[in-house]
Formats: C-alpha cells, sequence, structure tokens
C-alpha cells in the first residue's frame, strides 16, 4: 500500500467538472469508443452556471478546508483563480494511467481518486449539482478520523444507475456476511440520528440473507483513502473493467462500492440527515421547491438533480436557481478572478 497522508487530519475536497460545450470536448466524446450506446444524455454534461456558488460556498461556510482538488478534462471555468492557494488544478492525465484515456465518465474517475497526488487521508467528494448552503464545523464530515455517515439497507429499485448499484452490491456481498455486519454494527445501524422510515425499511429487509442495498443520501460523501487501496487490493479485476470503459456502463461500478464498504467495515460514525435535500428536476415546481429550500436557512447541503429533457424548463429552472443562490451568496469568493 502506499504511503498515506494525513496532514494532521487535515480534510480536502474533491470535485470533477467539465465543460459540455467546449468544442474539443464534443469532438472527442463523439468519436469514444461506446459513445453510441452509453449514457450519452445532456443532463450528464450540460453547464447550470452554478459553479461559482459551489466555490463561494467552500469559503464562506468551510474556511477550514485545506485543498480542493479540481478535477478536470484539460478545460477550465473562465472566471476560476487558477493561482488560488488552496486550488489544486487535477487532469485526468495526473492520476489516471494512460492506457485508460481518454475518460467522459464520472466513474473510473471516482475509483481512481485516491491516486491525486497530495490528497489527505481525509477527503470529502463533491459532484457540481451538490451544494453548502450553511456553516459547517470542522467536525461535520468526520470525527475521530472516520467518515461521518448513515448505513441503512434499501433495495435497489429503477434508476438511470440502478445495474451499477446492483453491481456495487454484487461485490460487497463477495466480502461481506449480513448477519456479521448487523451484529457489528447494530447501533450503528439502529440509530435514532436516522429517519425512522429508513430504521424501518432496514427492519423489514432484515430476513433477506444477503445485503440487498443501500440507503444513498446523495450527498457529499466522505471518505478515507486507505478503503480505496484495500478495495483495490480486493476487487481489481472489476475495477480495472470500470477503468477501461468510456462513457457509462451499466457493467461499471462507482463511488458507492467504496461507501459501501466503508460502511460494512464499521470505518464511520453516525450522523444525521434531516437538514439535507436532494431530487430530480423534472417541473417547474421541483425548480421551485429548490429556491424555497435555498431561501429558507434551514438547511445544510442540497443535491440538484438534473433531469430535465425540455430545453425550456431547463433554462427557467436554470435563471430561477441563478436568482436564489445570488441572494443567499452575492459576494465573489476569492477562487474567482
Amino acid at each position: 500500500m502506499e504511503n498515506d497522508i494525513h496532514n494532521n487530519g487535515a480534510v480536502d475536497f474533491v470535485l470533477p467538472w467539465v465543460d459540455g460545450s467546449d468544442p474539443a470536448w464534443v469532438e472527442a466524446f463523439s468519436t469514444a469508443p461506446g459513445s453510441e450506446e452509453g449514457d450519452d444524455r445532456c443532463c450528464r454534461y450540460r453547464d447550470w452556471e452554478l459553479l461559482p456558488y459551489l466555490f463561494r460556498g467552500f469559503e464562506k461556510f468551510t474556511p477550514w478546508v485545506r485543498k480542493i482538488h479540481f478535477i478536470t478534462w484539460g478545460h477550465l471555468p473562465h472566471w476560476l483563480n487558477v493561482d488560488h492557494p488552496k486550488l489544486n488544478i487535477v487532469n485526468h492525465a495526473d492520476f489516471i494511467e494512460a492506457k485508460y484515456l481518454p475518460i467522459f465518465s464520472c466513474n473510473p474517475i471516482e475509483i481512481h481518486l485516491h491516486r491525486i497526488k497530495g490528497l489527505a487521508e481525509q477527503f470529502v467528494y463533491f459532484n457540481d449539482d451538490t451544494f453548502i448552503l450553511t456553516s459547517l464545523g470542522e467536525n461535520y464530515f468526520f470525527s475521530d478520523g472516520k467518515p461521518r455517515d448513515l448505513l441503512a439497507f434499501n433495495a435497489i429499485y429503477d434508476s438511470p444507475i440502478a445495474h451499477i448499484k446492483i453491481n456495487d452490491v454484487k461485490a460487497i456481498n463477495r466480502h461481506f456476511d449480513k448477519t456479521s455486519v448487523v451484529r457489528k454494527n447494530f447501533f450503528k445501524i439502529f440509530n435514532l440520528k436516522y429517519p425512522l422510515v429508513e430504521i424501518i425499511k432496514t427492519l423489514l429487509l432484515l430476513p433477506w440473507p444477503k445485503l440487498t442495498g443501500f440507503f444513498d443520501p446523495h450527498q457529499p460523501q466522505p471518505y478515507v483513502k486507505n478503503i480505496f487501496f484495500e478495495v483495490w487490493d480486493r476487487e481489481k479485476e472489476i475495477l480495472e473493467k470500470t477503468a477501461s470503459t468510456k462513457i457509462r456502463s451499466s457493467d461499471d461500478v462507482n463511488q458507492y462500492l467504496f461507501r459501501y464498504w466503508q460502511l460494512c467495515s464499521g470505518n464511520f460514525n453516525t450522523r444525521s440527515f434531516d437538514k439535507t435535500f436532494s431530487k430530480m428536476i423534472e417541473s417547474d415546481g421541483d425548480a421551485d421547491e429548490f429556491c424555497n429550500k435555498i431561501y429558507s436557512n434551514r438547511y445544510d447541503m442540497i443535491c440538484i438533480n438534473d433531469n430535465i429533457e425540455n430545453f425550456d424548463l431547463f433554462e427557467r429552472s436554470k435563471k430561477k436557481l441563478l436568482e436564489a443562490f445570488e441572494t443567499i451568496l452575492p459576494e465573489k469568493s476569492t477562487f474567482e478572478k
């Protein structure tokens, strides 16, 4: 195992980003193997122009973060201050082997995060649709060196990544016995910090002999690097297969494999998710609901999932969200030029 970088308990953020309108990227994407059958929906790559507010939130609400590792295909936002002392620009080639490049899927990127040079042992993985809305303490994501998370069982249902979750859970069942997981983590599973509905689901799924799935909060995810090295050591074949895919495929695994491994190992401390919100935007009402959540000052974090096919609805929703974020975060951060 490679030497871990502990940085005295420091916490880093990791954020991948792509400019789906970059002509060079579009050309490379269109000729990538598998592009004709992979997940090439525009909602996977389009820009909501909300990224500045994510950085404003980092600066205002989590000033204690040590580094922000910004992963890019090669292009950069025109407004980004690339000389910021907390910012580490990371190209795919900086941490992913050349034989796997180019990559147009988040899954191969996610499974290589531990290879980012200088990454702290404790890090939080963000997507560009996850936003911090209020001040968070230094122990929000980690306590006693362990990620803070929620372990609750679930059944996998129809979704764009249902097959990927099945692949994750199949791998977990190869290495963890459900009964042992429950015994080892009993008070981390049946915990009053969790929503009652998730505890009930877990109880109802106990008779199944195998792990059937996990509750996924779809929020910024805390990790420790050593879990990545352990999973790569034990599941190298399936990870190398995922690393070889250019476009997201139903045969992939993703970052959830590492999260589930982390949970089943008991390498986490519990926390509540009652002040987080995640939902697909599929209507004007959904966009309005997100704006109300942003204005309410009641939520720590939100995740804005794009599932919009209608262009006019996308433009209306984007305008509403830009106005809402500008209201709560009007001042530029030092991450902006």
